[in-house]
């Protein structure tokens, strides 16, 4: 279990640092652009998790790797995105991956930090959407996690997998496995057919509201 958040760890950076590239790509930002894209979504997640268990310097700072994968991934996107953007929906099956990875990494971590269950679960899910917030926030977008289909959702229930493997004292492998896949094919599938939590309407209703009374005019009693 204090080997396996690493191993997920860089992973995770990577494929989320993909995702970061690439949205910046299809937003013509220039290198650097794209590189601070990359190295913020490939990473907040993870530096906020360590922050609130107490890992500090955060793995992302202290750690030369995190960097350097980032910044390779970073590089990758910029220079091949035309090659990358070609393929089906690139960002969300990059998205879905990193969640995956991330949402079981930090579980771990913090399952390795004695953290209790509950908390364990939570920054799971807090380590899996971090580094797409940020990278929506700096493209000044709402955060897909507010809108998209069952995206905390499926962050949430890897964590808990693991968390319960954990309790149970179920082998490490099969408990990430079981995990992972879980979490990429729930968030694929909710893509594919459009699943996602119910939605406020309270807008909508207002817009209504208003058509009503224009269509009603000043003078209407």
């Amino acid at each position: 279990m204090d080997k396996l958040p690493i191993v997920l760890d860089l992973t995770g950076t990577f494929v989320f640092a993909l995702s970061g590239a690439l949205a910046g790509a299809r937003r013509e930002l220039d290198l650097f652009g794209v590189l601070v894209l990359s190295f913020a979504a490939g990473n907040s997640g993870g530096i906020t998790r360590d922050l609130l268990i107490g890992a500090v310097p955060p793995g992302a700072v202290g750690d030369w790797r995190y960097l350097g994968v980032s910044l390779v991934a970073g590089l990758i996107t910029f220079y091949c995105s035309p090659l990358i953007v070609r393929m089906s929906n690139p960002i969300l099956i990059f998205d879905a991956a990193g969640l995956a990875l991330f949402a079981v990494a930090g579980s771990s971590k913090a399952l390795s930090f004695g953290l209790n269950p509950l908390m364990a679960t939570v920054l799971g899910v807090v380590t899996g959407i971090g580094g797409g917030m940020v990278r929506d926030l700096l493209l000044a977008e709402i955060p897909t996690v507010l809108r998209a289909e069952l995206y905390a959702v499926a962050a949430l229930v890897a964590s808990a997998i693991v968390v319960v493997g954990h309790m149970m004292q179920l082998p490490v492998a099969a408990v990430t496995s079981m995990a992972l896949i879980s979490c990429f094919l729930l968030r694929v599938v909710a893509i594919r057919r459009g699943w996602r939590l119910p939605v406020a309407k309270i807008a909508k209703r207002k817009d209504a509201d208003v058509a009503k009374r224009n269509q009603t005019g000043p003078g209407s009693s």
